[in-house]
């Protein structure tokens, strides 16, 4: 389709031609660069798949035990059929881990629910609230004669599913907040976010972490406490929050000052205007950046090990230390890097399909 002009009336419209989408051949063989980076990784996997094939597959041990594992030369499956349940929660108790299996599977379902844009209504915060609230229900017990299970023995892939739910849950609108407040005329609030935004950003996220499990209960007066999981998620959501915020400024510097002119015009008030013109466009324009942050922040997760938390990965590592199997470390860990990535690709598909429908919607 070749761009035109399109008469209505009085007014003149131009019809955007469609994006062409690049073939295989064009991208893999479109230029001697990409020719010759295809051909050498071609070359390493040819090189590298029979050995990763005779140790994955041929001589890998996928039954038995610690022994059968020390006698083969190959991949130790059958380690993780043994600790597939540590790896996955860590130390909770055994006979109990039905509860974190269903508070996993009510959040998937909440998260499931929520990508369909036909669902982003006023029926998000109670469906929320009520997969929150089965969530630590389920988790912490001591209700409806469930056994309390305390946080020191949550673990594995739930915490970090809680960990990065509420970093990004709660981190997205205290960012947009602070984005907000970095752009307003006041004086008061845009030193205040400025400064927030920029000292979190200066600091590693482990200086946090350690700030928040090591040095927050020194300063507390005796005789209160604050549970380590929960520090952890402030620390984790303060961090997001910080460069979420300077994504949503990007976006709303983006949008055209013509905007909020024609929604005062309209009658509309300030908040009436952010809400329902400036700031949507703004996120559409920053969905790249934005799928980025949460990518990351998903992998930010596993730095919680070092403050002594049993997310995936230290649960895995806490499977290796099993005297009775001989450590096998690459089997482990290429099995919790498949889950992270499915989290990730799955993550960066939706928005590839955001971005889709964003370009459609432009081009209408």
């Amino acid at each position: 389709m070749t761009a035109g002009l399109t008469f209505h009336g009085t007014a003149t419209f131009v019809e955007r031609p469609r994006p062409k989408r690049n073939s295989a051949a064009r991208l893999f063989f479109g230029s001697l660069g990409s020719a010759a980076l295809t051909l050498s990784a071609g070359a390493v996997l040819l090189l590298a798949m029979p050995r990763l094939i005779q140790w994955g597959v041929l001589d890998a041990v996928w039954q038995g035990d610690g022994a059968a594992c020390r006698e083969a030369s190959g991949a130790c499956w059958a380690f993780l059929r043994a600790k597939l349940r540590q790896i996955t929660f860590g130390i909770y108790p055994p006979e109990q881990q039905w509860r974190p299996l269903l508070a996993m599977v009510l959040v998937f379902g909440a998260i499931l629910w929520s990508l369909p844009p036909r669902n982003w209504g006023r029926s998000l915060l109670p469906i929320w609230t009520a997969a929150a609230s089965a969530f630590f229900i389920l988790m912490q017990g001591g209700l409806f004669g469930l056994t309390p299970v305390p946080t020191a023995y949550w673990g594995g892939l739930p915490v970090t599913l809680l960990l990065a739910v509420v970093a990004l849950g709660v981190g997205f609108p205290f960012g947009v907040v602070l984005a907000l407040g970095r752009r307003s005329t006041l004086p008061v609030p845009r030193l205040l976010a400025t400064g927030l935004i920029e000292i979190i950003r200066g600091l590693p996220l482990i200086s946090l972490l350690f700030m928040s499990s090591i040095m927050l209960p020194i300063m507390l007066p005796d005789g209160m406490a604050i549970d380590k999981l929960a520090r952890a998620a402030v620390a984790l959501t303060i961090f997001s929050a910080a460069y979420l915020a300077e994504i949503v400024r990007g976006g709303l510097q983006a949008v055209s000052p013509g905007q909020s002119e024609a929604a005062r015009a309209l009658g509309l008030g300030w908040g009436q205007a952010m809400g329902l013109i400036v700031l949507p466009q703004a996120l559409r324009k920053v969905i790249p950046m934005l799928t980025n942050t949460v990518i990351v922040m998903v992998k930010n997760t596993a730095l919680v090990l070092v403050v002594g938390l049993f997310d995936l990965l230290s649960s895995g590592k806490s499977a290796l230390a099993d005297p009775a199997w001989p450590s096998p470390f690459a089997e482990t860990y290429l099995f919790i890097a498949a889950i992270y990535f499915t989290i990730c690709f799955g993550i960066s598909r939706y928005s590839a399909f955001l971005e889709r429908r964003a370009g459609e919607a432009d081009a209408r």
